[in-house]
């Protein structure tokens, strides 16, 4: 493992056209080294050219990227882990050989890759399916087989494309389980996902890209900093009068009020209230969370584009 604590990937100005179509057009990430970044958009962003061109899948018509201190990606593919958008197993292996097959790909010697195949199988607790063939298991188990043998040669970086996509809740709790063990490991993770609770639960940093532009770059808290706290107020005698009372962006939400926090804050327009007689049941003053700034931040035009 690299311990220089030198970031894991840095990209500048990456560009990238298919045809007349940009589809990335100069996207700028640093990646460090250790924690869990996340690449969030809508569908179509150019998420995965993004991945696919730090990884020299694909190489860019414009900018540069390095990997693990390689200007050629392909360089340190042995260091990689990676699950693409599509996923693909060979049928007819056992889930155990192909994790150990996919570990042999990456310079694994075969036993080792079928002994550390059983313990991933078996913390992942997909042990009782080591024998099954792939072709045998459902969607989900066979993704998270796919996952398991992306990790199974313990690599300094882990690539993921979108790999939530298509697991029910009790996978989902497996994978994000994995991604948090590969990064406690030591590994950094980069992952791409147009989730956000994902995000939120996982994200040490993040960059959020639409329309193949960034247009955020970092963590989980200053995402939801790009919007003010929101109030919730319910009062304990509302009448008629009551959103008079309250600042112009007032909505009814249930039996209260959901409102931006004034600038100036709470404490005044509370006092406004108890005096007028309307009385507090209950408040709460909550920042928005990160689906609610991802909106923000990409804007409306952006989302109906990509739906």
């Amino acid at each position: 493992m690299d311990s220089t604590g030198d970031p894991v990937i840095v990209a500048k100005g990456l560009v990238k056209r298919f045809g007349g179509r940009l589809v990335v057009d100069g996207i700028d990430l640093t990646v460090p080294h250790g924690m869990i970044y996340g690449v969030l958009g809508p569908n179509g962003a150019g998420k995965t050219t993004t991945l696919r061109m730090l990884l020299g899948i694909i190489e860019p018509d414009g900018g540069q990227r390095t990997l693990l201190g390689h200007q050629h990606p392909r360089d340190a593919s042995d260091r990689v882990g990676y699950l693409p958008e599509e996923r693909g197993l060979y049928p007819a292996m056992k889930a155990r050989e192909a994790i150990a097959f996919m570990g042999a790909l990456r310079g694994l010697p075969w036993r080792e890759g079928r002994a550390r195949a059983e313990t991933l199988l078996q913390n992942a607790g997909l042990g009782h399916a080591a024998d099954d063939k792939i072709r045998k298991l459902s969607k989900g188990m066979a993704q998270l087989v796919q996952l398991l043998g992306s990790v199974v040669h313990q690599p300094d970086l882990l690539v993921l494309d979108e790999p939530f996509s298509g697991l029910d809740p009790v996978n989902q709790e497996r994978l994000e389980a994995l991604i948090l063990a590969e990064r406690d490991r030591g590994a950094t993770v980069l992952f791409s996902t147009h989730v956000m609770a994902h995000a939120q639960r996982l994200c040490d940093r993040l960059a959020i890209i639409a329309g193949g532009k960034r247009r955020f770059e970092g963590t989980v808290a200053e995402a939801r900093g790009t919007l003010p706290q929101q109030v919730h107020y319910v009062p304990h005698f509302p009448n008629d009068g009551l959103r008079h009372q309250l600042p112009p962006d007032a909505r009814a939400d249930g039996d209260g009020w959901r409102f931006e926090l004034p600038p100036e804050g709470i404490e005044a327009l509370l006092k406004r209230l108890i005096e007028a007689g309307y009385g507090i049941s209950g408040l709460s003053i909550e920042r928005p969370g990160l689906h609610e700034a991802f909106v923000r931040i990409v804007g409306q035009a952006a989302l109906e584009q990509a739906a």
